[in-house]
């Protein structure tokens, strides 16, 4: 995407609570904090960001490069507040979309978080507020830890190959207008804006990224999703090769939105997505590499070219299905 074309879509100016800089460890609880300790260790630094819309570009977006797509899937669920409908209905749908999407041989849905602000309040079971600070799920430690804490039996064989964490975002009810989602284009990430923070269970401590401020970083959001709408976000990504291996994402507080707009009420799913050895080398979507290359030969274009062709049928393939 040129400068021109990024600079030329509509937008919104907001704050995103990023990490304050600081040199040790930070350190939040992701429940109530023990009595007199504070729930971080390492202050948030409000930042004013341009939050671009990313419906004019949905063809030249992809997980590979920006780290986030948009995608379109029904479904059949018909309350994500029922733990286990969801469970039973949802984790399967959204299992064979991820295998149609990225190509992916093996899926394997370990979590899931229903957002809803006032039901958090009113202490809700499983029902957490949006999350309002600049982050990502995993890191390069934690990523590979969730592998071996989901499937142990497979872990070692499936960690020798390529393997992927993508959250799966999706409205529960539409359109939304208050805390939307806002998604960072993973090239605009330097390594010194990510910091490796520890976040603490009652029953465990797991590892994620929190990044501090950078005027470089290119925002995007999807207004107004529908529950129709289906946005897929690269947490994590064990193949190294210039690809998009996570990226940040936040709620934020859209000035555009009104009123009166109704909370925002929102599910992700987390899922390891695994592929075949044959496609370590290839880009989410493709055949074998080789195949991908030798394809390219015969049409006389660049092989990143036939990829971005072949990722843009597919994700158009969701968008605009009308069933």
């Amino acid at each position: 995407m040129d400068s021109n074309t990024m600079q030329g879509l509509p937008h919104v100016e907001a704050t995103l609570n990023y990490l304050a800089e600081g040199t040790e460890r930070p350190v939040s609880y992701a429940y109530t904090s023990p009595s007199g300790t504070p729930p971080t260790t390492r202050r948030n630094s409000p930042h004013p960001v341009t939050i671009r819309n990313a419906r004019p570009i949905l063809s030249q977006l992809s997980l590979d490069q920006q780290g986030f797509v948009l995608t379109r899937q029904d479904s059949k669920v018909t309350n994500f507040y029922d733990e286990k409908e969801v469970r039973e209905v949802y984790y399967p749908e959204v299992e064979r979309l991820l295998k149609e999407v990225t190509g992916a041989v093996k899926v394997v849905i370990f979590d899931h978080v229903v957002r809803c602000a006032p039901k958090a309040r009113q202490g809700a079971h499983g029902v957490r507020e949006p999350a309002r600070i600049v982050h990502n799920d995993y890191s390069f430690k934690s990523a590979p830890r969730r592998v071996r804490d989901h499937v142990p039996a497979e872990a070692e064989e499936l960690l020798k190959h390529r393997f992927a964490e993508i959250n799966v975002w999706r409205a529960i009810r539409g359109p939304i207008q208050e805390s939307p989602l806002a998604l960072c284009d993973a090239r605009s990430i330097a390594p010194q804006d990510v910091v490796t923070s520890d976040l603490v269970y009652p029953d465990r401590v797991g590892e994620v990224y929190r990044f501090t401020y950078n005027p470089a970083h290119c925002w995007y959001y999807f207004p107004h999703l529908e529950p129709s709408e289906v946005v897929l976000l690269k947490c994590y990504d064990s193949q190294d090769d210039g690809r998009a291996r996570f990226t940040a994402h936040t709620a934020f507080e859209d000035p555009t939105s009104p009123p009166e707009a109704a909370p925002r009420e929102s599910i992700e799913v987390r899922a390891l997505v695994f592929f075949a050895p044959e496609n370590k080398d290839a880009e989410p979507g493709t055949t074998t590499a080789s195949g991908t290359t030798a394809r390219a030969a015969k049409l006389g274009m660049p092989r990143s070219t036939l990829d971005s062709k072949i990722r843009s049928l597919k994700i158009n393939k969701h968008c605009f299905k009308t069933d």
